[in-house]
């Protein structure tokens, strides 16, 4: 049991190099490494600490472990943890080090500034949606010589000026993955109902069974998928979380227009889509960065932290910036305050069968980003969903998906209802396929609903969420829409619809003006918008 420290020096003693003691002894303290808890035991004499034992038994080897000798090393030399440098490429395990001597030593760390929000002018503002997929093969395969494979969808929700320069900015992850994979945090799919996988349960790098895909369990699965800003302290990087390296990214692409930021990325990123940084030793890599100017060297400074790659397997996070920037539209609000993005998944069941008799199954990602004003109101969002399905679904324009390679599934190629063919997913067309999936707003007037396209509508419930907070969206929700999530009218004919028309204020009776030629459901199988809405007012921040 840790010991219990009986004085701490006052606040000008403070500067020596340990905190006084009340007795020299041996300490014991812990905090989060990379892999799991790190434990220090202190020993301390004279005010120094002359004595170290670390332990992180589940800190990557070649990485983590090797972090903890160094830590030690210094920690001894300088009798203190004050001025010890984390070791480059473990700063999640150094950190974890200087914690756990900390915790052992009773030093309290200060508490974060909480950011406050502060209103600025909307005048000449834009905002937009991007959303891109990225395919991936692999990280390797299973201790069965079973491949692993995912995909990421990556959503950029971006607000720009006049002059097309980024105000601020909030970009999100959805990796979907086979349960073969050792991520105990995963977001494991074994492939449609009926598909199975190898299954890696508690994530031990060791395959313990096969996961069985049922209509139960893809109903309940996907809508508890979360994305890499969910697991927050779960998403852990070398050098932090991924939330913590994002957000370096977004301060960086403040000020920047898109073209800049192409020109940044062809000039100072390596093939793997990595900042190039000074020491750099392939030669391609080299070459480039003897070729930046002072000004260009001295972006790497402002990334220090954000070793992630802005473009490879594990998401296109630029495509998705540049594609937000390239579908900014101007809002009408006064003021802005906090910037949120929200992510959700439904699963569906059906519609229906195709002609065989095979079920038709698909999911949609649901993607909403929103700017609130300084009470909280809703100044301008943004919605759009990729719908995923399978490829006996009669959709011409559908984002087909066999399944994970190696899988297949009935095709109606042509659209026209019949099965005609069996469409056989390999890792070429898996590689090929999911980068060209189109988004409900990207497919424009190919997508149609009974009063005009699906962007036509959403659009008219955007208009109407301005100027609503989160508790009175949902009050309208209750109040004004029938079970499958769409808005109640006058003449409804189903007696519990119409019970709930009468109950009615006449001005949420005037709700309906406002929503002529929005049809659709705020939240149903096809796409749960109403969540997405309000996961994003929940997650918003003070803007930048």
């Amino acid at each position: 049991m840790k010991k219990i420290l009986a004085l701490l020096l006052s606040a000008a003693m403070l500067l020596s190099v340990v905190p006084a003691l009340a007795e020299d002894g041996v300490f014991q303290g812990e905090a989060d490494g990379f892999g799991g808890v790190i434990t220090a035991e202190v020993t301390v004499k004279d005010g120094k600490i002359v004595d170290l034992t670390l332990t992180g038994e589940k800190e990557t080897p070649a990485i983590g472990g090797a972090a903890l000798d160094p830590m030690k090393e210094a920690i001894l030399a300088a009798g203190s943890v004050d001025g010890v440098d984390v070791v480059a490429g473990a700063t999640w395990t150094s950190n974890g080090v200087l914690n756990a001597v900390k915790d052992a030593l009773g030093i309290a760390e200060p508490e974060a500034e909480v950011e406050e929000s502060a209103p600025v002018s909307a005048d000449g503002l834009r905002h937009g949606l991007g959303i891109v997929v990225t395919p991936r093969l692999g990280p390797g395969s299973d201790d069965q010589e079973v491949p692993v494979y995912s995909f990421n969808v990556v959503a950029a929700y971006v607000v720009s000026d006049a002059d097309g320069r980024i105000v601020d900015s909030d970009v999100d992850i959805l990796e979907i993955i086979t349960p073969n994979h050792d991520g105990a945090e995963d977001n494991v799919f074994p492939g449609w109902p009926g598909s199975s996988y190898n299954n890696d349960s508690d994530g031990d790098g060791k395959v313990d069974g096969v996961l069985e895909q049922t209509e139960e369990t893809f109903s309940s699965m996907l809508p508890a998928f979360r994305t890499k800003r969910d697991l927050g302290d779960l998403y852990k990087m070398s050098s932090g979380t991924w939330t913590q390296e994002m957000n370096i990214f977004e301060s960086f692409f403040q000020g920047k227009t898109a073209e800049e930021l192409k020109t940044f990325f062809d000039r100072q990123t390596a093939a793997n889509g990595r900042v190039i940084r000074e020491g750099a030793t392939k030669e391609e890599d080299l070459a480039k960065w003897n070729a930046l100017t002072d000004e260009e060297k001295a972006n790497v400074d402002a990334l220090t932290g954000a070793t992630m790659s802005l473009s490879d397997a594990h998401g296109d996070i630029l495509g998705a910036v540049l594609k937000a920037l390239e579908h900014q539209e101007a809002f009408g609000a006064e003021e802005i305050a906090d910037l949120g993005l929200g992510v959700v998944v439904t699963p569906r069941l059906g519609p229906g069968s195709d002609d065989q008799e095979v079920p038709v199954y698909s999911f949609n990602v649901v993607v909403a980003g929103a700017l609130l004003d300084a009470e909280g109101k809703i100044a301008a969002s943004k919605a759009d969903i990729l719908e995923i399905i399978t490829p006996n679904h009669d959709g011409a324009e559908d984002n087909v998906f066999p399944g994970w390679p190696g899988s297949s599934y009935n095709n109606d190629s042509d659209g026209d209802g019949k099965v005609d063919g069996v469409l056989e997913q390999t890792e070429e067309t898996f590689s090929s396929m999911l980068p060209a999936f189109r988004t409900k707003r990207d497919l424009g007037d190919l997508y149609k609903m009974n009063s005009g396209t699906w962007t036509q509508e959403m659009n008219i419930f955007e208009s109407f969420f301005q100027g609503k907070t989160a508790e009175e969206l949902k009050t309208f929700f209750d109040r004004q829409t029938a079970a499958n999530g769409r808005v109640i009218r006058e003449g409804a004919t189903n007696e519990e619809d119409l019970a709930k028309w009468n109950a009615l204020t006449d001005e949420e009776k005037a709700n309906v003006d406002a929503l002529t030629g929005a049809t659709m459901s705020l939240s149903d199988a096809h796409g749960d918008i109403l969540g997405a809405v309000l996961k994003a007012i929940e997650k918003a921040a003070p803007v930048k």
